[in-house]
């Protein structure tokens, strides 16, 4: 059984809808693919009714949280994988709605700031080329770049002009992680860290503090990633078990915004049968 627990469509930042995510996945031979866009469980629908003979799909989002040390105060982003949980919670359909508006607030000010140095970017054109309510993304304005022919692909646009540290950076607003984790929890859902130590992404987490968010009832970590080398999945492995967390491996598919196929990582049958063991929230949907 192939399982690849990390996957984004065009509801949020990737370039296929739903039902080309679940073509995909079968012309990738997986059997298993979770659909796990930013902050939006726009996509499950489409993609349960696109799922082909004996193709089982995971409902999921990828939440925007945030860890603050308590021993330093310093602020990490941590992208929190969320599984099976209760699309209809009242807390957690608050919170997304709240992150979207944050991230389209974001992209329009990022924009913004570009067209005001004279970069060949139209912000009213980025936003109205987003569906409605969708999770805004850097991607967004990376393929803008892109199609205004300033960079030759996303990769060179974060690179340049939209990665941490760069001019037209900007911040958000992320749910902390802790509340994530109990919202998740609370709507009958597991957790999964997604590549908890991917340095090459920028600052990540340190050792310490997957320690505290496993006892505070995160279910899982991303050990399989692109952007984890060897060693590092090594580390994140031990660490898992250890801590008595699954262990999951996904791709992290953003169909053409990201040169990583679908598949390229996948998740062992029986660490996926642990983690949907503990899910409660929504069940698992089979073609």
């Amino acid at each position: 059984m192939r399982i690849d627990l990390h996957a984004h469509s065009n509801a949020s930042d990737g370039t296929d809808s739903p039902a080309e995510l679940v073509d995909a996945a079968a012309r990738a031979g997986l059997d298993v693919v979770a659909i796990t866009d930013h902050d939006t469980t726009a996509g499950w629908e489409q993609a349960a009714k696109a799922l082909r003979p004996g193709q089982t799909l995971v409902p999921g989002a990828e939440l925007s949280t945030v860890s603050v040390d308590p021993r330093t105060g310093r602020h990490v982003s941590v992208h929190l994988l969320a599984y099976l949980f209760d699309s209809t919670s009242v807390a957690l359909v608050a919170e997304q709605s709240r992150l979207r508006a944050e991230r389209r607030t974001r992209l329009r000010g990022m924009a913004e700031r570009m067209a005001a140095d004279g970069l060949p970017i139209d912000p009213d054109e980025v936003m109205a080329s987003l569906p409605a309510d969708a999770p805004a993304g850097r991607p967004h304005l990376a393929q803008a770049l892109v199609r205004a022919g300033k960079v030759v692909d996303v990769n060179q646009a974060f690179a340049e002009y939209l990665g941490n540290g760069r001019g037209y950076y900007l911040p958000r607003q992320d749910t902390p992680v802790e509340t994530a984790i109990d919202m998740i929890t609370d709507a009958g859902g597991v957790t999964v860290m997604a590549h908890p130590f991917a340095r090459s992404r920028g600052a990540t987490i340190t050792p310490e503090v997957l320690v505290e968010l496993a006892a505070h009832g995160l279910t899982g970590v991303e050990v399989d990633h692109p952007n984890h080398d060897e060693a590092t999945r090594a580390e994140v492995r031990g660490l898992a078990d250890e801590l008595g967390l699954v262990r999951t491996g996904s791709s992290d598919y953003h169909g053409t915004n990201k040169t990583i196929a679908i598949g390229a990582e996948t998740t062992d049958p029986a660490q996926f049968e642990a983690l949907v063991a503990r899910a409660t929230g929504s069940p698992l949907v089979v073609g």
